[in-house]
């Protein structure tokens, strides 16, 4: 059985990809970096313009950057390489 996988980064990776610091980014999202710390942890319920700007700061397609809880994101990945 074929497996149809996407490839997405997190938040915290899209960041360091892209060489930003987090006051970096969080100076080019208008957010202090605290809530930017916040959103790379749980990223549930960032507001839709966030996700807008995410991919204009970071040079990424949203669908590409995985927006959930952290934990569930590497949850996951852990049983697509098992």
């Amino acid at each position: 059985m074929e497996q149809n996988i996407t490839i997405q980064l997190t938040l915290k990776a899209a960041r360091v990809n892209c060489g930003l610091t987090l006051i970096e980014a969080a100076k080019k999202f208008g957010i202090h970096r605290d809530t930017l710390w916040k959103y790379e942890q749980d990223s549930t319920r960032v507001p839709h313009t966030f996700v807008l700007q995410a991919e204009q700061v970071y040079g990424v397609p949203a669908d590409k950057i995985f927006f959930g809880v952290k934990s569930e994101f590497f949850r996951m990945r852990e049983k697509v390489s098992s």
